[in-house]
């Protein structure tokens, strides 16, 4: 018998409650002190580790405080600088050409609404939940891989692109926990809930899961 959106509702608010109970220092792993700091981290992890990213940015921020900051090196600088980061060339210019709309649309300043946040170089519906998220206090489910695999072995969501999981997750998921609904989950995808090998058996909301089946067999 299927499960009802209450039904699923439910048991996302258990799931939550369990993880909570298991991670109660889950929360955003770029080192950030303001927006603009967790908007360029953000930009710059993607496919690259969080790790990666404070260790190269951790120095740089001391060095580059504002996007005018950016604004004022040399391209072929920024990427030496960069070039231990994935892609750094590509995300080098989406640094450079985020910034300068920063500054001239912007004064300077990361905008505080989705619509905004996407207009900037570099920047998509992930990105831009981090920041409001994380930030802006507001409503955000955040994309990352290990959310996506999480969610959909929980059988809280059956897609695999992420803004329909993110829509779905927003169905099921009080907005007063969307951020930290994404931190736990982050969390628990990545010290249990593994891409290649999931520890079901260390696993704190495996009664709630769906998906264990074909992993405990």
């Amino acid at each position: 018998m299927a499960e009802s959106p209450n039904q699923k509702k439910s048991r996302a608010l258990k799931i939550t409650g369990l993880l909570e109970t298991e991670y109660p220092n889950a929360g955003c792993r770029l080192n950030h002190d303001n927006p603009f700091q967790l908007l360029i981290s953000t930009l710059l992890a993607a496919q690259c580790t969080d790790e990666r990213v404070n260790a190269v940015m951790g120095p740089l921020y001391k060095k580059y405080k504002t996007p005018a900051d950016f604004l004022k090196v040399k391209p072929g600088d920024l990427e030496k600088e960069l070039n231990s980061i994935n892609f750094y060339r590509n995300k080098t210019k989406s640094v450079i050409n985020c910034s300068k709309t920063l500054v001239e649309k912007h004064g300077g300043k990361v905008p505080e609404t989705m619509e905004k946040l996407v207009e900037l170089a570099g920047v998509g519906r992930k990105t831009a939940n981090v920041v409001l998220g994380n930030c802006y206090g507001v409503p955000a489910i955040m994309t990352d891989t290990h959310l996506m695999r999480v969610s959909t072995r929980l059988g809280l969501t059956d897609s695999d692109k992420p803004e329909k999981i993110e829509a779905e997750l927003k169905e099921i998921i009080p907005d007063n926990l969307q951020v930290r609904y994404s931190h736990l989950v982050g969390e628990h995808g990545r010290q249990v809930c593994k891409a290649k090998k999931p520890l079901c058996d260390k696993c704190v909301i495996n009664k709630l899961c769906p998906g264990k089946e074909q992993y405990m067999n």
